[in-house]
């Protein structure tokens, strides 16, 4: 069986390129891209909106438990909101 190549894009989280398979990413996903040390912090909440996104929905917020389909040059934004 041939390795098939996994498909790659390139997205922008705070400013940081960050090469990521193609296909869906979940909160968590992107929360610890942006904030390597968050799986370790499950109870800190993280607010992640999106832009350059699909045609369908070129922009939004990504809420936990959720999904995003990303594509090259889609910009987040990942910030820690008031949880203690």
């Amino acid at each position: 069986m041939a390795q098939e190549e996994k498909k790659t894009v390139t997205i922008v989280i705070d400013g940081t390129p960050h090469e990521v398979e193609k296909g869906e990413l979940t909160y968590v996903e992107v929360v610890t891209l942006a904030d390597p040390g968050y799986p370790q912090h499950p109870e800190t909440t993280y607010s992640v909106t999106y832009k350059r996104g699909h045609g369908n929905k070129p922009e939004g917020t990504l809420s936990p438990g959720g999904t995003v389909k990303v594509k090259d040059g889609m910009v987040f934004n990942v910030s820690r909101t008031g949880q203690s």
